[in-house]
């Protein structure tokens, strides 16, 4: 089994920061990969930010440039910085593993709104 456990969500003005944390706890030998994805009011869930397990990085085109995705091996934990926040950013950010078999494990996901 495999549990993540996400923090760092919140309220913030448009503009302003975050940083969203994700630890993993469980069966985690050698993921294939996490990262973030988000889903706001009435819209499918989107991947908003990927890292894996050899390093390669994708973001959406929405949000790169803004937010950054980096690990923490040690602590099998992931974060996303994000930056220059606008209301478009609004929604509940999931964290995913994506396991040696192509599994996906979800986190509870974490509320991050931004006001205008």
């Amino acid at each position: 089994q495999v549990q993540l456990v996400e923090s760092g969500g919140g309220l913030v003005q448009a503009g302003g920061s975050l940083r969203l944390s994700c630890a993993a706890s469980g069966s985690i030998f050698s993921a294939n990969g996490m990262g973030w994805y988000r889903q706001a009011p009435g819209k499918q869930r989107e991947s908003v930010a990927i890292i894996t397990r050899a390093g390669f990085i994708n973001y959406a085109d929405s949000v790169k440039g803004r937010f950054t995705i980096s690990r923490d091996s040690a602590k099998n934990t992931v974060y996303l910085q994000m930056n220059s926040l606008q209301s478009e950013d609004t929604a509940v950010y999931y964290c995913i593993l994506i396991a040696s078999d192509n599994s996906n494990y979800w986190g509870q996901g974490t509320q991050v709104t931004v006001s205008s």
